[in-house]
């Protein structure tokens, strides 16, 4: 991505839900050039040291009935990126489940996995104000314009 060119390879960031959020984390830990990380239902760990690779803030979003993400995995990944020194932060989305951010399928896919579209709306202004802040846009339009 960053050797594709149209892109600015100072000014590039990784934003995912789920599979895509645990790959922008991994990124980070690879230690590539990142000018932030946002993940969505993916508080994924790495090994001991890794998150020391990370250069940039991370912005992660998980709801709190979300029994894939429950509180132990919450509180794994902080206790990753407090002691690598990470700029981090993590929204608890309250009464929302896993994938909360996807509409519905017309089935269930999975029990503990629902949209919750007041949160999906939240999570993207969240990322939406991570995006301004790491990659602030110089011709004076805001991002998400």
């Amino acid at each position: 991505m960053r050797a594709e060119p149209r892109a600015d390879p100072d000014r590039t960031a990784a934003v995912g839900h789920g599979t895509g959020g645990a790959i922008a984390l991994e990124l980070g830990r690879e230690g590539v050039g990142l000018r932030a990380i946002g993940t969505v239902n993916a508080l994924t760990t790495g090994r001991p040291g890794e998150a020391a690779r990370i250069r940039c803030p991370v912005w992660a979003g998980v709801g709190s009935e979300d029994p894939i993400m429950p509180p132990a995995q919450r509180d794994a990944f902080t206790a990753e990126m407090q002691a690598a020194g990470v700029d981090w932060r993590l929204v608890v989305y309250g009464g929302a489940l896993h994938a909360f951010h996807h509409p519905p399928v017309g089935h269930t896919v999975r029990p503990g996995v629902g949209y919750h579209p007041q949160h999906a709306q939240r999570a993207w202004r969240d990322i939406v104000a991570l995006l301004a802040e790491c990659l602030p846009v110089t011709d004076g339009s805001p991002i998400g314009s």
